[in-house]
């Protein structure tokens, strides 16, 4: 059966990025005090008096609006939560290791319906968190601005929008995929073909994008003044059990450790990755990564899944004896590899050469949660693994693609 990406909660233009045009979406008056404290959230961390202010926020009566949220409402109540629920546990001064149930109770509710955990996650932080500065334009560094941050400056706004153009650039790419994976089945090579060049044109757009994260964010501003703020409580030496929710039944009053919010959440790449069957080795970042799958929002992650059982594309193109094919099957793992090389790269200057400032912001743990180094130059090494030979056909000669 032909994938749909709207089921999927995606659209061609945009990707995984929301549908919406989050700046028109309005919430009702209940949630003014906690639209108030998002946009002063600056100002209370700068002033050191987060955990005062946020200690007084009323504790919202979430199972009177749920019902009757739209899907748009929905998101923006996640984003600005999950943003001052960070700022509470990362902005506040000392660690604290327990959410107060003014803040917990009513955003687990939210999470819960949104079928997401209780912090933030990549769609808050990302997916759901812009909008553009012309209604008529592209989603473009010049012309998207965040909603919702922490400090507001401007390497913390580049270094989510750099996230969000290249999310919009993957959507041609994404929408590529259902019409691909039938012309496999149907053994339509040609249409193959067409598809195929879609996702590398996709990707020569994408690769750049990644490559201007430097222009505004610089890496020791990154480390000290953007990262601190989005790690989670999972292999966090902060809160090496967790963080207990105050007043959230199902948690009992018991440390709860959940993974921080990190690029790797984007959807992308594991869709990528499930498409040209690339597999990774099993080691301590695959099975992070397994791990990970459960932070993204239900409907991606079902794309993710689907792609991942109907794809047989690897095997048909190696079948194919078709040296074009074969090259552009090997171009877009070739951009999939440059993207994880330029990962490391950033890993390495963002975070790894950066000096340690405190016990909640490691040097050698992600955001996620997990020691990353090693991990992300072998699965970059896989990915080059998974070039496929060129058939001594069409004036070819056998070679592997650089």
């Amino acid at each position: 059966m032909t994938l749909t990406i709207e089921d999927f909660d995606m659209t061609a233009d945009r990707g995984f990025l929301t549908p919406h045009n989050m700046d028109e979406v309005s919430l009702p008056a209940d949630f003014a005090p906690l639209l108030h404290a998002g946009k002063h959230l600056s100002d209370y961390m700068c002033a050191g008096q987060t955990h005062e202010y946020l200690n007084k926020l009323p504790e919202i009566d979430m199972d009177k609006h749920l019902d009757s949220l739209s899907d748009a409402q929905r998101r923006m109540l996640m984003v600005h939560f999950s943003f001052i629920v960070q700022a509470y546990v990362w902005g506040g001064g000392d660690v604290p290791q327990t959410l107060p149930r003014n803040l917990a109770v009513p955003f687990c509710k939210l999470a819960d319906a949104m079928g997401l955990f209780p912090l933030l996650p990549y769609t808050g932080y990302t997916l759901d968190n812009w909008a553009k500065l012309d209604k008529n334009g592209p989603v473009t560094l010049e012309n998207v601005y965040v909603i919702q941050n922490f400090l507001d400056g401007q390497d913390e706004n580049w270094f989510i929008m750099v996230h969000i153009e290249i999310e919009a650039k993957a959507g041609p790419a994404l929408a590529a995929i259902p019409a691909l994976l039938d012309a496999v089945d149907a053994k339509d090579v040609q249409t193959v073909m067409k598809q195929l060049t879609v996702i590398r044109d996709a990707w020569t757009l994408i690769n750049p994008v990644f490559d201007r994260m430097p222009e505004r964010c610089d890496p020791y501003i990154y480390y000290h003044r953007v990262r601190p703020y989005i790690h989670g409580w999972k292999g966090n030496p902060a809160l090496p059990d967790g963080l207990i929710y105050e007043g959230v039944e199902k948690y009992a009053g018991k440390p709860q450790p959940f993974r921080g919010q990190t690029g790797s959440q984007s959807s992308i790449v594991p869709t990528m990755d499930a498409l040209l069957c690339i597999g990774h080795e099993n080691d301590p970042l695959r099975e992070y990564l397994d791990e990970l799958h459960q932070y993204r929002p239900p409907k991606h992650r079902l794309f993710i899944e689907a792609v991942q059982q109907r794809s047989t594309l690897r095997s048909f193109v190696a079948g194919s004896h078709n040296a074009e094919m074969v090259l552009l099957y090997n171009e877009i793992v070739d951009h999939v590899q440059k993207f994880r090389t330029r990962h490391l790269e950033y890993a390495a200057s963002y975070i790894n050469k950066q000096a340690r400032d405190s016990e909640g912001n490691p040097v050698d743990i992600g955001t996620g949660g997990t020691p990353f180094m090693k991990y992300l130059k072998k699965h970059r090494d896989e990915s080059a693994d998974h070039l496929l030979p060129i058939p001594e056909t069409n004036g070819h000669n056998g070679h592997k693609a650089a």
